[in-house]
């Protein structure tokens, strides 16, 4: 299924991505540091998305109390309780 979420607090706009039986697959992000979230969309691709929820739930960007991984554990944590 396809997900859309709006990002708070992050220089990425929108994480767009789909989740096929708890896998994550096919993440893009929307503004932001284009390489690193392109490593970030390649390292999570294929992963369950408990597992990548783990991974990088609470890192912070700078000064920031959030960051674009972070995002996408709650963009993932929303779509697991659809």
């Amino acid at each position: 299924m396809k997900y859309s979420y709006t990002t708070r607090g992050t220089c990425s706009r929108k994480i767009n991505f789909d989740l096929e039986d708890g896998i994550v697959k096919n993440v893009s992000f929307e503004g932001g540091c284009n390489g690193n979230l392109k490593g970030i969309s390649a390292l999570v691709e294929g992963k369950p998305a408990e597992e990548v929820i783990t991974a990088v739930s609470g890192i912070t960007c700078g000064f920031k109390s959030t960051s674009c991984p972070d995002q996408l554990a709650k963009a993932l944590k929303e779509a697991l309780n659809k």
